[in-house]
C-alpha cells in the first residue's frame, strides 16, 4: 500500500523553473524551495533536495535513480513529477521506500500530436530546407524542379504505440489522407479502430516493411529501449521517413544516422535525442533531418495544465488521500 499519511504543510522542492502561475500557487499552499535560474540540478543538489524535502517536483532532465532514492531522507514521501513520462524515475526503488510517484498524464496529448504532425509534414515537404534557402539569400525564384518533396496523401503511416498520443496523431493524419497502421501491445477496441480506420499489426517487423512514414509514441521502459534498432531500421524501405517525438532511447540513433548517410532512409524528424542536449554532429550535417529541441509539449497551455496537476497531486497527498495521478506500475 502507498503511504498517504497527512502532511499539513509539506516542504516542496521544485527542481526547474515552472510557469509563474504554478510557482505562485505552490508558494501560497506549501513551503516551497524553487530553482529560479532554471539550471538543471546536479546530482549532489538532487541528493540534498531529497534529503530535506517532503515532496520533490522533478522534470524529465532529473534522473532519479535507485541510489538517489535510497539516500533520500525519511521525510521524502512524494515525487510529484512535472510531466507524463516517468522513465527517469526508478519506480521500483521508490516503491521499496514507500515513496509515492505521480505524473501529469493527458494534458500534453494534443500538443505532442500537433508537433508530430508538423514533423510528418515538414520532412517529406522539405520545409526546413526551404526556410534555410530563403534566409540564405541564395533562392533564385520558382522553378519546375525546385525543392521537390513528396506528397503526404495516400501514404501509409505506421504508429508504434497507440495510446493517447498515438491515437491523436492518427486522427490528424487521417485528415491529410494517410492510411493508419499501428503496432501496440494490445489491440484497440474495434470501435476505436473503426473510428481511426486503423489496421493493427501484432508483428512490429511486418508493419515496418509495409509503411511509408514511421512515428514513435511508446513510453521509454525496459521493453521499448532500442525498440527501433539497427535490425528493424533495416526493415524499413529506402523511401521511408522516421519521426520521433517520444523518447530518444527508443530509437538507435547510430543506426539511424548510418541508414540516412547510406541512402537507406529518405529522412527523419526528431524532437528527442539519445543524449540530449548533445546532438550527434553527423545528424547536424544531414539536410534531410528536421530537428527541434524537445519542444513537442512546449505550449503555455500544456505547461500550466501540468502545473495544475502537480499541485492537485500534492494537495491530495498532503490531505492524506491517494493522489489522482499516482503511477501504479510496480505498486502492490
Amino acid at each position: 500500500m502507498a503511504d498517504t499519511r497527512r502532511c499539513a504543510h509539506p516542504k516542496v522542492i521544485v527542481t526547474r523553473a515552472l510557469p509563474d502561475v504554478t510557482m505562485r500557487r505552490l508558494h501560497e499552499l506549501f513551503d516551497v524551495r524553487g530553482n529560479a535560474d532554471d539550471t538543471p540540478m546536479t546530482r549532489a543538489h538532487l541528493a540534498a533536495a531529497m534529503a530535506e524535502g517532503d515532496v520533490l517536483v522533478p522534470a524529465v532532465t532529473d534522473v532519479i535513480d535507485a541510489a538517489l532514492i535510497d539516500g533520500a531522507g525519511d521525510r521524502l514521501r512524494l515525487i510529484a513529477n512535472f510531466g507524463a513520462g516517468v522513465n527517469h524515475i526508478d519506480l521500483k526503488a521508490a516503491r521499496a521506500r514507500r515513496i509515492i510517484v505521480t505524473n501529469t498524464p493527458g494534458v500534453l496529448t494534443e500538443d505532442t500530436a500537433d508537433m508530430t504532425m508538423a514533423l510528418i509534414l515538414s520532412v517529406p515537404r522539405r520545409l526546413a530546407e526551404g526556410e534555410k534557402l530563403v534566409r540564405s539569400g541564395e533562392w533564385k525564384g520558382w522553378s519546375p524542379g525546385g525543392m521537390l518533396g513528396y506528397r503526404i496523401g495516400g501514404k501509409a503511416l505506421g504508429i508504434v504505440g497507440m495510446g493517447r498520443i498515438g491515437q491523436a496523431v492518427a486522427r490528424r493524419a487521417r485528415a491529410f489522407g494517410l492510411s493508419i497502421h499501428y503496432h501496440n501491445r494490445h489491440r484497440l477496441p474495434k470501435v476505436v479502430e473503426a473510428e481511426l480506420n486503423a489496421a493493427w499489426h501484432p508483428n512490429l517487423d511486418e508493419m515496418l516493411g509495409a509503411i511509408d512514414i514511421l512515428t514513435i509514441h511508446t513510453p521509454l521502459n525496459a521493453d521499448s529501449r532500442d525498440l527501433i534498432d539497427a535490425r528493424r531500421i533495416a526493415l524499413l524501405r529506402a523511401h521511408v521517413f522516421v519521426i520521433n517525438a517520444s523518447r530518444g532511447g527508443i530509437l538507435d540513433e547510430d543506426a539511424l544516422v548510418d541508414a540516412l548517410e547510406g541512402g537507406r532512409l529518405a529522412g527523419a524528424g526528431l524532437d528527442v535525442w539519445r543524449h540530449e542536449p548533445e546532438i550527434d554532429p553527423r545528424l547536424l550535417a544531414l539536410s534531410n533531418v528536421v530537428m527541434t529541441p524537445h519542444m513537442g509539449s512546449a505550449t503555455w497551455e500544456g505547461r500550466v495544465a501540468s502545473g495544475e496537476k502537480v499541485i492537485a497531486n500534492i494537495r491530495m497527498w498532503a490531505d492524506g488521500h491517494r493522489p489522482p495521478d499516482q503511477v501504479l506500475e510496480g505498486w502492490a
